[in-house]
């Protein structure tokens, strides 16, 4: 049962006459708005004010998330401004469901020690200069190829609809946890050979990456840099759950965001 709520808006105008508004309306419902200890984490924004809200909450696998759209897309806001009330009725009666969506761990191994991240949406890599990256290419303990283009990026299915989408990567149905290997301009002649296609993997399974190339590590659209790494491992690893409406539907959302 959702009692406690915590609202997660950007700074836009919009957004903060969506607090005032949900703060008027609430009064009227069986909720609480908290600052800790809550059942609802709720963003208000576009699809970055998701991402930070998961983040902010550390991927916190017991308790739940939605959105509401104030951006532009927003894939991942699933309430507009205008159902707030039919929202918030709903929320009230349990009228929702909960989806389970993975979440990919990266390990970065250096020297002297292991980096650790957590990400909704995906991991990019690319050399620091932007030249030509090389990489080598593990699933398993079993080499996949010798990448040479200007990167790769691993997504998760939450983030398939995202920057993997603008690569011609596979949309992928949130319940599959898979992750993704998209490749960013790969090198295709006499000398190289790389796919040039996405790779789909399943979550039991480890991707490892080799390079000799200093890195630009993206995460979710945070870039950290590093001169010498061992190796990076992703994968899938734990879930959280987001929130629903009892009248979602994946295949609608993408109808409605990528096809009207």
């Amino acid at each position: 049962m959702i009692k406690r709520i915590k609202l997660f808006p950007n700074n836009n105008i919009t957004s903060l006459k969506i607090v005032k508004e949900i703060k008027e309306k609430i009064k009227n419902y069986p909720f609480e708005l908290v600052e800790t200890n809550f059942d609802l984490a709720i963003a208000i924004g576009g699809d970055g004010s998701f991402l930070r809200m998961v983040k902010e909450c550390e991927f916190n696998e017991n308790i739940c998330y939605i959105g509401i759209n104030t951006g532009t897309l927003g894939f991942a806001q699933e309430i507009y401004p205008n159902e707030i009330d039919k929202f918030l009725e709903k929320l009230s009666k349990s009228q929702y469901k909960i989806e389970e969506i993975g979440i990919q761990y990266t390990k970065v191994f250096l020297n002297d020690k292991v980096d650790n991240y957590k990400s909704l949406n995906e991991i990019v890599l690319r050399e620091e200069n932007l030249n030509t990256l090389k990489l080598e290419v593990i699933i398993d303990n079993i080499k996949l190829e010798d990448f040479v283009g200007d990167g790769i990026l691993i997504s998760t299915s939450f983030g398939s609809t995202a920057y993997n989408l603008s690569f011609g990567g596979s949309i992928i149905y949130n319940e599959l946890h898979t992750l993704q290997i998209t490749p960013i301009a790969p090198l295709n002649n006499k000398s190289y050979h790389s796919l040039v296609n996405s790779l789909v993997i399943a979550k039991e399974r480890t991707i490892t990456l080799k390079t000799n190339n200093s890195l630009i590590l993206t995460i979710d659209g945070e870039n950290y840099i590093y001169d010498e790494v061992k190796k990076i491992n992703t994968s899938i690893k734990n879930k959280i759950m987001l929130l629903h409406l009892e009248e979602y539907d994946y295949t609608k959302k993408i109808n409605e965001k990528f096809i009207k």
